[in-house]
């Protein structure tokens, strides 16, 4: 995704963020707990992760000499929803949001008024039912905040090369 990224934009500082913590199901990185979670204790688990995700994301800012402006969040899963959550915090930490397979952790309150939000969904994701994609979606239009949707048939939770090219059509080049 990173080269897919870079070739789009090549002026564009492109930074691949681990997540923080080893997954506690033992193959690759999680911002926040998956074992056990549910509906109720989801909302938490993002919260108690998001102010580490927020100092990640203006520390690469400081590091770049780039702004909120043309900062761009791309996140698969749970960087997905860390960034989609960061848009519901007082102060925008970026100007767009690609959501590749993600969700807020609770309907979305509050309008983002500084960022622009790309939900992309496979139809056929079994980990993060794209319903809560449609479902946001709906709900920010009538909110009135700038996102489109897009649902990819036979797609699961995973991201591919149309995934990739929807990915690059969507950033702000300004």
């Amino acid at each position: 995704m990173a080269e897919a990224l870079a070739a789009a934009n090549p002026a564009a500082w492109v930074v691949s963020v681990r997540s923080p913590d080893p997954s506690d199901f033992g193959i690759g990185w999680q911002w926040f707990p998956v074992r056990g979670i549910t509906e109720e204790n989801r909302i938490g688990r993002i919260a108690a992760a998001m102010p580490g995700f927020v100092q990640t994301v203006r520390q690469w800012q400081k590091a770049s000499g780039v702004g909120v402006e043309a900062t761009t969040l791309v996140g698969f899963s749970q960087g997905a929803i860390m960034a989609l959550e960061s848009t519901q915090l007082a102060d925008a930490i970026a100007a767009q949001v690609i959501s590749i397979a993600g969700r807020f952790a609770q309907p979305p309150k509050v309008r983002p008024l500084a960022t622009v939000l790309h939900l992309i969904h496979g139809k056929e994701d079994a980990v993060v039912d794209p319903r809560h994609s449609i479902a946001a979606a709906d709900r920010l239009s009538l909110m009135g905040a700038h996102v489109d949707l897009n649902l990819l048939p036979e797609v699961g939770h995973t991201f591919d090369e149309s995934v990739a090219d929807l990915v690059c059509a969507g950033l702000r080049k300004d």
